[in-house]
């Protein structure tokens, strides 16, 4: 009997390190060479393992895995992990100020208070102060509320995209037009769907049974929703000064190994073989830039109103025991949106700018954002943005964070805050289908304010309960985790 343990066995992980090397601008002909030489397969497109099983390839994956990852980026520069480096990189310097000979020095102007590397006394995050609706001050009026709505917003974006999940855009394009869902405007059906076609398009085996119009019976379950429980966790055990070491812990303690995916089983392992935080996200792990940190950032963001600042410092120091530079930024970016949008008095173009703001405007993943926002503002018809989205970005793996930023984005600046059309939207773009659906439902549902503003076709089927395997929240209620969650928010 041959165990295949996909996401991190070293011959399933050398493909996806040569081709996170492309990406980077690594230097990797040589090893490629010899990899391919060998027999050694591409990156699988979808899943976590290759077709045909290969352990006889293990002991030069294992040397090829290393030789990868001492090889110098380019890219480093601009894409900066370490947290200081972050911040110089998001903190603006003025012009170069005239001289007495009439030329222009290079020193920079006044920071603002908590900006730089090493932020004075009584703040958040990474560094700046508590904004004047942050939690030093109390909450927002109608938080509890708008992150009621939050939480089921996330759970419709979830839910709607967990079928089409994997599908390539034209088999969900196809399905959805079948079905008479196109626009998407609703749930996918198989009913009135030809059976070629379904044939053809599989839904995704793991939830065809639960996602669909005639079959969903309440939230299933999803790391998209498994994430925000364990930060809620986090929150509830360790306040908001949490470690990244706090959530190793965490993990070990509450997290089925089996319910984590790319970067966060490859994390996991680490962890269980003795490496320590950072270093687990680095050690032999090809998908640190993928979109794994960026949903678990929703608490972070819900939880600090106002600040998002400190909801990205939040976001960081949960982000890095998995992920490196964009998958860092993902987390991030989506943590000061959903700070702002926390605030109640934010629109949706308002909150995406602050997200930009705590991320380095030179990364790649930035760049995406705003082509996002940018083709969304220009062209009227989603289906076109999305084309030109696909056409730029479509050379990254689908779960990627950069492509999926730049379409979360693009949903939420085409949507204008309209509900159903950013989980909509979000989804009919393809790519990470459920987790894209999710943070944009999570975004537009602080937007609406208040649970009653869902409409009730996405909210309804929901029947307030969630199912997870992290511990004491299986069967929970979506107002009773507002509630929870609203604790956490204004606790001193």
């Amino acid at each position: 009997m041959n165990l295949r343990l996909t996401w991190v066995q070293p011959e399933d992980l050398v493909g996806h390190e040569l081709r996170q090397a492309a990406e980077d601008g690594r230097d990797a002909t040589a090893l490629a060479a010899r990899w391919a030489a060998a027999g050694g397969p591409p990156a699988p497109a979808a899943a976590g393992a290759s077709g045909t099983p290969r352990p006889d390839l293990r002991p030069l994956a294992t040397e090829l895995l290393d030789a990868l990852a001492a090889l110098p980026t380019p890219l480093a520069g601009r894409e900066p992990t370490a947290l200081a480096d972050i911040q110089d990189a998001t903190t603006p310097h003025a012009a170069p100020a005239p001289g007495p000979d009439g030329t222009r020095t290079c020193a920079p102007a006044p920071r603002p208070p908590g900006a730089g590397r090493r932020p004075p006394p009584r703040t958040t995050g990474l560094g700046g102060p508590r904004g004047l609706a942050g939690l030093g001050r109390g909450a927002p009026v109608g938080l509890r509320d708008r992150l009621h709505a939050a939480w089921l917003g996330r759970a419709v974006g979830c839910l709607l995209g967990k079928p089409v999940e994997k599908l390539p855009l034209s088999a969900i394009r196809d399905l959805g037009r079948a079905a008479g869902n196109w626009p998407l405007s609703g749930w996918f059906t198989a009913r009135g769907v030809p059976a070629e076609l379904l044939a053809a398009h599989p839904w995704n085996r793991r939830s065809a049974t639960t996602s669909l119009a005639e079959n969903i019976d309440g939230m299933p379950e999803d790391d998209d929703l498994n994430y925000p429980l364990l930060n809620l966790l986090l929150l509830q055990r360790h306040g908001r000064d949490f470690t990244t070491a706090d959530v190793a812990r965490l993990w070990l303690d509450e997290l089925p190994a089996g319910r984590t995916f790319t970067a966060e089983r490859v994390a996991y392992r680490n962890l269980l073989d003795g490496v320590e935080p950072p270093l687990t996200a680095v050690h032999r792990n090809p998908f640190r830039e993928w979109i794994g940190a960026q949903i678990r950032a929703d608490v972070h963001g819900w939880t600090r109103p106002g600040d998002p600042a400190a909801a990205a410092g939040q976001a960081y120091r949960d982000a890095v025991l998995t992920h490196t530079a964009n998958g860092v930024y993902g987390a991030m970016f989506v943590a000061a949106t959903l700070a702002t949008a926390a605030t109640g008095t934010a629109d949706v173009h308002r909150s995406l700018a602050a997200g930009l703001g705590v991320i380095p405007p030179r990364s790649r993943l930035a760049g995406a954002v705003r082509l996002g926002i940018e083709s969304a503002r220009r062209t009227p018809d989603f289906d076109a943005v999305v084309d030109r989205l696909h056409a730029e970005l479509g050379g990254y793996h689908w779960v990627h964070a950069v492509p999926n930023a730049a379409l979360l984005a693009a949903a939420l600046t085409h949507a204008d805050g309209d509900f159903s059309r950013s989980v909509c939207a979000a989804v009919s773009g393809g790519w990470d289908t459920d987790s894209n659906g999710a943070t944009a439902g999570s975004v537009a549902g602080l937007l609406a304010g208040h649970p009653d503003r869902l409409p009730e076709h996405w909210t309804s089927p929901l029947k307030n309960r969630l199912s997870t395997s992290v511990p004491s929240f299986d069967g929970i209620g979506f107002d009773t985790l507002a509630e929870l969650t609203h604790l956490e928010a204004v606790r001193p």
